[in-house]
């Protein structure tokens, strides 16, 4: 009896322990990173999502001439990058094919120029740099934040190195808020390298139509190498955009001013949404200057400085041979309520105190 009874007991523990223990294995098995990045090296893009939906990817396409996040979406889902030429949408502007998600390249590097180059160079006269992503180095999913870090070469049009740029991303999502850091460091490899003073730089986004400024009229607007590019006037039924810059400026007028943060603000739909880009102050060339323009282009240009101030300043900024520069950049997006300069101000300011140990070159 007693030996029964024994028996009984051995096979209840045994028997418990296998319901509970894969009880919590499916439940190990469940529980999934809030923020996870998923990579498809046949696609050549990184995936990040936030709660199970889409947030942005990491992609780098041989047609766009270097990485890019496209495309990029706020907490409810909504796409604020522009579409064409990955993917057009009716309505849009098919202008500037370079203008790709959000980039991060200059428009003179060493003469050559990794702004413009795409598929579709036009009459652009380069010489063409291309960047060429190289290799993911690290993926970390977490519950509040995702971490990618990759690394490229900045490349003359015969496959030489002038740069090697190692970044890392960091993808925070929360309520109605979505944050993107890029900590970019650039090492130059054989030789000087020269970032001359040049409108077309340096961490961008091309936004979708609605965030634009309603256009007034044609514009035509010109390179630095001349090539003057016609941008028309087009249907302005639901186009909301306006910059705000923490000196108070706004509109058009921020254009080649020098600010911490821009912020775009409009609807798409019934979505208020404001898009918010910061510099931080251990960057070269800080407060940046604006290289943000009503049909779409938003853009930090800090080492644009003689062409932004119409030639009152000069920087040329030069990296010797193995030496590096990071710059760090964080990009807000908010949406489902009005997001004002005072809000935009206490989240720079929650950015830059996080912020430290960045490197310079001379």
């Amino acid at each position: 009896m007693r030996q029964n009874w024994r028996w009984g007991l051995a096979v209840l523990g045994v028997w418990l322990a296998c319901a509970l223990g894969g009880n919590f294995m499916a439940m190990g098995q469940a529980k999934t990173n809030r923020i996870q990045l998923t990579v498809n090296r046949k696609a050549k893009r990184v995936d990040v999502t936030i709660d199970g939906k889409p947030f942005t990817s990491y992609v780098y396409p041989e047609e766009v001439k270097k990485p890019v996040l496209y495309p990029i979406r706020t907490a409810k889902g909504t796409v604020v990058t522009r579409g064409w030429p990955l993917e057009p949408r009716p309505g849009e502007r098919v202008d500037h094919p370079h203008h790709v998600g959000l980039w991060f390249n200059y428009g003179d590097v060493n003469g050559h120029d990794f702004w413009n180059n795409s598929n579709d160079t036009g009459d652009h006269k380069g010489p063409f740099g291309t960047i060429r992503h190289r290799r993911v180095d690290k993926m970390t999913s977490g519950n509040d934040q995702a971490s990618l870090e990759v690394s490229a070469e900045w490349q003359k049009p015969d496959g030489t190195p002038l740069l090697v740029e190692t970044t890392r991303f960091v993808f925070r999502g929360d309520g109605d808020t979505r944050t993107i850091d890029r900590i970019t460091t650039l090492t130059a490899q054989k030789e000087d390298v020269l970032f001359k003073d040049n409108k077309e730089g340096l961490i961008a986004l091309r936004v979708a139509r609605e965030l634009e400024h309603p256009s007034t009229k044609p514009e035509v607007f010109t390179d630095a190498s001349g090539k003057a590019t016609a941008v028309p006037q087009l249907n302005n039924e639901g186009v909301t955009g306006l910059y705000h810059s923490s000196k108070g400026i706004t509109g058009d007028a921020v254009w080649g001013t020098r600010a911490e943060w821009v912020s775009l603000n409009g609807k798409i739909g019934k979505e208020p949404i404001a898009v918010v880009i910061m510099d931080n102050p251990q960057n070269v060339g800080f407060p940046t200057y604006w290289h943000a323009r009503g049909y779409g282009l938003f853009a930090a240009n800090p080492l644009g400085q003689q062409a932004m101030s119409e030639g009152k300043e000069e920087l040329n900024f030069k990296l010797p041979a193995g030496e590096s520069v990071t710059f760090r950049h964080r990009v807000l997006i908010h949406s489902g309520a009005d997001f004002n300069t005072g809000q935009a101000e206490t989240a720079y300011q929650r950015f830059i105190q996080k912020q430290s140990g960045v490197s310079k070159g001379k």
